[in-house]
């Protein structure tokens, strides 16, 4: 285990609820959303960030406010330079890191936890160093500073990181995996992750399990899927708090179609267009759902007419249709529709169709080899 709880510096709350302010349609949220940033600011003296979204016009400028801050930090700083001068004459180098990270925090400044990722002995506290600079990349949305950080702290986990580092390092990863739209591969990390999950630096534990779970419905086969997800006694015990996810995961699994499109319809609404990490990727998510879904039921039956389709998916027969004919003219069902007749016939995507076909000529062959051989032997 590390040898410090990580502190949640900076607070990546904050900007996610900069995020809802500067979004028109999540106006329900605005109230909550700026008294937990304003509170947030003030708690940790953000002095730099606050005429920063004051700036944006979501919260209003108080110039009391800002003198204040800037006089708290300004004290604070020049406290930390008398200890870390101290630590420098006196103590050994653990002293002066631990220093040097805590100078970092109150500045919130990049070149701060650049000296400390310099001067911080040990592989343990340099991963932290580099981590919080990850932290820093999340909180700007800097997506290069935060694969720059990631990959310095790869390489120093791969010199000796312990344990908990390794798998927080895999949190990160996924988090930032998961915003860049690589669904997969977060989805692994997080599966990995999560029965060790210490991350709270980063995001609440019930946050990182409702990413889990929207990743790995998109991602995993429907076995996989109960066993890592559903099943998951890590998952288990927090789905109660997750009605949402419950249910939209539930009727995924149990095929219950028209309960599952009115559960994803919420999960946008509550999870994915709210969200500074999703937002950007609603559409492909809702739209990669749906697909999940029509193939799903499809791959289980040669044909299905569509009133049928229509009625469990609690959708008009005209929606379906033009839902389909998109999905299948864009080569991401393998279905026709019979408009004459009404039905869906699912097609053999050409790939199965070569892999059985090869299966069945090795099959040929093996069975020649074996009666040649039989032949020679009796």
């Amino acid at each position: 285990m590390a040898e410090d709880k990580i502190q949640p510096y900076p607070n990546l709350s904050l900007p996610q609820d900069h995020f809802v302010l500067t979004q028109s349609n999540l106006a329900h949220l605005h109230a909550d959303a700026r008294r937990r940033l304003l509170d947030g600011v003030e708690a940790d003296h953000m002095a730099p960030y606050y005429r920063l979204v004051a700036a944006s016009g979501v919260v209003p400028l108080d110039e009391a406010l800002i003198a204040r801050m800037e006089r708290e930090n300004t004290d604070e700083l020049a406290r930390l330079d008398a200890k870390l001068k101290e630590a420098e004459e006196m103590e050994g180098e653990t002293d002066i890191a631990e220093v040097l990270r805590a100078k970092a925090m109150p500045k919130r400044a990049l070149d701060a936890h650049d000296v400390a990722l310099e001067k911080t002995p040990g592989v343990g506290s340099r991963i932290d160093a580099a981590l919080a600079r990850a932290r820093l990349g999340f909180f700007f949305g800097d997506n290069t500073l935060i694969a720059s950080a990631l990959a310095t702290a790869e390489q120093l986990v791969e010199q000796g990181g312990d344990w908990d580092r390794r798998n927080r390092l895999k949190v990160y990863r996924g988090l930032h995996l998961l915003s860049i739209r690589q669904f997969k591969p977060a989805t692994d990390l997080f599966i990995d992750a999560l029965s060790t999950f210490t991350a709270t630096e980063l995001l609440p534990y019930n946050d990182f399990v409702s990413l889990t779970i929207m990743a790995g419905a998109l991602t995993l086969e429907r076995v996989e899927l109960k066993k890592k997800i559903i099943t998951a006694s890590d998952v288990a015990q927090v789905l109660p708090e997750l009605p949402t996810l419950a249910d939209f995961v539930k009727h995924l699994y149990d095929c219950h179609y028209a309960q599952f499109f009115l559960a994803l319809a919420t999960l946008e609404q509550t999870h994915l267009l709210p969200s500074r990490l999703l937002h950007q990727h609603t559409r492909h998510y809702v739209r990669e759902m749906r697909i999940l879904a029509y193939a799903q039921l499809l791959q289980s039956y040669q044909s299905l007419t569509l009133d049928s389709l229509a009625a469990a998916f609690g959708v008009t027969v005209d929606f379906v249709d033009n839902e389909l004919s998109r999905f299948i003219a864009s080569g991401r069902l393998h279905a026709s529709i019979d408009k004459v007749h009404g039905i869906v016939e699912t097609t053999r995507p050409a790939l199965k169709s070569a892999q059985t076909d090869a299966v069945l000529r090795k099959g040929d062959l093996l069975l020649n080899s074996v009666q040649r051989l039989s032949k020679v032997l009796y």
